[in-house]
C-alpha cells in the first residue's frame, strides 16, 4: 500500500481504529469503498475511486476535496472518528448526514 495514492492511510487507519489485523483493515476498506481488496493497491484504480468518492488526492486537482473536507468524507464512509473533523462539527454545528 502506498497511503494516499492507493487505500494505505484508510487500511492504517482502520488497523488502529478498529483494531483490526492488516487482511481485516484491507477487507473492511474494501467493503466501505465497495472494491475487491486486491483494488486497494492499484495506484491507479484507487485515484479513480478516490475521485469518484471525493475523499482526497495526493495531488491537489481543482473539484476534488483537500484536507478537511477530505477527511469528512473519509470519516463518513468509513466509520472513522477523526477527531478534527468532530472538532469541526461541534464548533460549526454542522452535523453529518
Amino acid at each position: 500500500m502506498g497511503g494516499i495514492r492507493t487505500a494505505g492511510d484508510l487500511v492504517a487507519r482502520a488497523q488502529m481504529e478498529k483494531k483490526l489485523r492488516i487482511h481485516d483493515a484491507k477487507a473492511y476498506v474494501a467493503k466501505k469503498l465497495d472494491v475487491d481488496v486486491m483494488t486497494l493497491s492499484d495506484e491507479y484504480a484507487m485515484t479513480e475511486v478516490r475521485k469518484k468518492l471525493d475523499i482526497g488526492l495526493i495531488t491537489g486537482l481543482t473539484g476534488y476535496a483537500k484536507g478537511l473536507a477530505a477527511k469528512a468524507r473519509i470519516a463518513q464512509r468509513c466509520d472513522f472518528k477523526i477527531n478534527s473533523v468532530t472538532r469541526l462539527f461541534e464548533k460549526t454545528a454542522v452535523h453529518r448526514t
